[in-house]
């Protein structure tokens, strides 16, 4: 029979510095905003206003909270692994749908990818894809005659080029955009998933799963086009860690060659998300001992990584050089007015509310994990990884606000960490629930519910 026990305090402590920190971040960012308006944002430290609300959504998402944080553990431990997918699948599906429908079709969905400085404003100016591509950088700098909007400056052309060829094959307007990006957003959770077994084992995946799809990030997944990045992104990881670990050389190549050909394509995404080759080395030093035919591996990964990029340079794109005017761009806009001082550790606050206090708990086992080389210690390296690559964002400067939907590509491999939470301490104990799980799972679903009803985000 399982005892249950009280939680570690640590646990609760890293759980309450979290919130510390968040309650930090509003209290002296509202200060900041009210006095010296250097923020740009309306409710620190994310793009939101103050909007108490119920919506369509309101019901099916306390259901699913309900049921997923009730029965999410049980399930995952128990359904062979590929329905487990398709119901991880399925039910953050649902959730970001959910979510997103608390503010209502329009407001929550259809409405977001055509705000002004959004993707679809400028999807008429490329009728000439290969001219358009090769005039791109010519419009980045805020005075440069007819400049792109904010996001659309701010990425390279391939975020655009995703909704200019959903328009192009009759998926037009806001509406299927946002159904777009929730429905690649949603697989994210599968690409963690994938990636965590591969490289850790099956029994913390199937821990994991729950958390990651409750995840809080979730609010920022629908609707959002980083949402459809961190799909990619996570999915060139996964593939990469099925590569290694793969018990063939013609599998291992094919994997190697299509997460090649997706790291490429992420980073005509978005230009941060070059950050993602740190998950990349993490993957590949995990696999090393694995790899058989490593020559094969590299040649296939290589080969895969320079489609994207090629395919670009040939259409007359200079990614170099756009990122160069992209950093002067920043500088002529808010990114230039809002305070480093602050934004370099409210950055972090965003990150709490995008991942949840079950994983700064998380994060604290993960630390454990790793100084002590206890088991799991592989997960750890990956979650770690992925701290390491937000934080380097963090300190770059290029992500002063908004990061509630830039760093979705990173959060999502910080929620494995909560596969951590509930492990016994050691053999002894192993009949033991030492923290309760589905206590963490509802402090996550607790969190999404309370941003999105009283909160109108930005994203």
């Amino acid at each position: 029979m399982t005892r249950r026990t009280r939680p570690r305090p640590g646990d609760l402590y890293a759980a309450l510095t979290a919130a510390a920190l968040v309650g930090a971040a509003v209290l002296v960012g509202r200060r900041l905003q009210d006095t010296r308006h250097t923020l740009f944002v309306n409710w620190p430290p994310v793009l939101a206003t103050w909007d108490p609300h119920l919506g369509p959504g309101t019901p099916a998402a306390l259901l699913l909270a309900a049921a997923v944080a009730a029965y999410g553990p049980a399930l995952a431990g128990r359904l062979p692994w590929r329905a487990l997918l398709a119901a991880a699948w399925g039910a953050a599906t649902a959730w970001i749908f959910s979510l997103a429908l608390i503010d209502g079709w329009q407001r929550g969905i259809a409405g977001r990818l055509t705000t002004t400085g959004e993707y679809l404003q400028e999807t008429d100016r490329f009728r000439d894809i290969p001219g358009t591509l090769r005039d791109f950088t010519h419009h980045i700098l805020l005075h440069s005659p007819d400049n792109w909007t904010a996001h659309v400056a701010g990425h390279p052309p391939g975020a655009t080029l995703t909704f200019v060829l959903l328009d192009r094959i009759g998926l037009r307007g806001g509406g299927w955009a946002g159904v777009w990006c929730v429905l690649t957003g949603a697989t994210a959770c599968l690409a963690v998933l994938v990636a965590v077994r591969a490289l850790a084992g099956e029994h913390l995946a199937r821990r994991a799963a729950p958390f990651l799809v409750l995840a809080p990030a979730a609010v920022w997944l629908g609707t959002s086009a980083d949402g459809y990045f961190a799909a990619v992104a996570g999915w060139a990881v996964a593939l990469l860690a099925l590569a290694v670990t793969a018990r063939t050389a013609g599998r291992s190549a094919g994997c190697a060659a299509a997460s090649g050909l997706l790291f490429g394509l992420t980073c005509y995404l978005s230009y941060g998300l070059t950050l993602m080759a740190v998950l990349g080395a993490a993957v590949l030093v995990l696999g090393r001992h694995r790899v058989r035919e490593r020559p094969v591996l590299a040649a296939a990964l290589l080969a895969g990584l320079a489609v994207v990029p090629a395919a670009f340079a040939l259409a007359g794109f200079d990614w170099w050089e756009a990122y160069r005017l992209l950093a002067v761009r920043y500088r002529q806009g808010v990114g230039g007015v809002r305070p480093y001082g602050y934004w370099v550790w409210a950055n972090l606050a965003c990150a709490v509310l995008l991942t949840g206090l079950a994983t700064a708990a998380g994060l604290r086992r993960t630390a454990a994990v790793l100084l002590r080389r206890r088991d799991g210690v592989r997960l750890a390296l990956l979650v770690a990884a992925a701290l390491t690559a937000l934080l380097a964002a963090d300190l770059s400067g290029m992500s002063k606000a908004e990061t509630e939907r830039i760093w979705l590509p990173f959060a999502l491999w910080l929620l494995p960490a909560c596969a951590f939470l509930g492990l016994p301490r050691d053999a002894a104990s192993a009949g033991t629930a030492e923290t309760p799980v589905r206590a963490w799972l509802a402090a996550q679903a607790v969190l999404a519910l309370l941003v999105n009803h009283l909160l109108l985000t930005g994203w």
